[in-house]
């Protein structure tokens, strides 16, 4: 029942090619920094895992967090909802020459799809993106006289997710708006991995508290001071780090 995993590097050791990785924050909040490096420093060191599909609110900002990941070149497809956001310099260029796929969606049918998949819902309608290009080739139907397009769930092999308090059961805590897409990514993975700030005894957080059960995580690792997007960005941090 002991969940907690040694450091970042064995937490993301299972992630393999061509996996679909869902990856938690809204921007800079609630990104699992440390847990995407590692992840970008095994891709260095072996080769993998390449051609991951990776489903987050954004496309990375700055060469740090998930930008640094598609800018190594691990990412094939990117699902979305704003992949124009402070500074997607990486993504821009790599759509641009074609290599990478994106599938733009919008930001309540993205969180939806992956509510839908943690609770075994396979499809689902809402009036959003009728009679646009989203919604092209998909089946609509007319309830009360209003159009809605059907959209399918969102599932994930991995989730790599950042909270505040974990106990060594898996239970989680977040902090304010870091919360965002992470425990719907919990339950919709078939693997979550979440980094914590601390991690407690089972009992260290008041079952009031709990936001996501231990039984929809299966691997914790402490991060004590984990590194925050935009501070990144605003030293103009690189990830790797490029040699002068």
């Amino acid at each position: 029942m002991d969940k907690t995993l040694r450091d970042p590097a064995s937490a993301v050791a299972g992630i393999a090619d061509g996996m679909v990785v869902m990856i938690g924050g809204f921007g800079g909040s609630g990104a699992p920094i440390e847990l995407i490096h590692a992840l970008i420093d095994r891709f260095l060191a072996t080769g993998h895992p390449r051609d991951l599909t990776v489903v987050n609110n954004n496309a990375g900002n700055g060469h740090v967090g998930l930008a640094a990941l598609i800018e190594a070149g691990m990412v094939r497809k990117l699902i979305c909802s704003f992949p124009r956001s402070a500074d997607p310099v990486v993504f821009t260029e790599r759509y641009l020459a074609g290599q990478i796929e994106l599938e733009l969606v919008p930001q309540g049918t993205l969180a939806e799809r992956i509510r839908a998949g943690g609770a075994g819902i396979p499809a689902f309608y809402t009036p959003t993106s009728f009679g646009t290009d989203l919604a092209a080739g998909k089946p609509v139907e007319v309830f009360e006289g209003r159009s809605y397009v059907r959209e399918r769930w969102l599932k994930a092999d991995y989730a790599l997710v950042k909270a505040h308090l974990g106990d060594r059961l898996g239970n989680l805590t977040y902090r304010m708006a870091a919360r965002n897409f992470n425990p719907l990514m919990c339950m919709a993975a078939a693997t979550t991995i979440v980094q914590v700030s601390r991690i407690v005894e089972p009992g260290g957080i008041d079952p009031e508290a709990v936001i996501t059960p231990g039984i929809f995580v299966q691997g914790v690792v402490e991060v004590p001071d984990p590194a925050q997007e935009e501070v990144l960005n605003r030293a103009n941090a690189r990830y790797p780090e490029v040699a002068e």
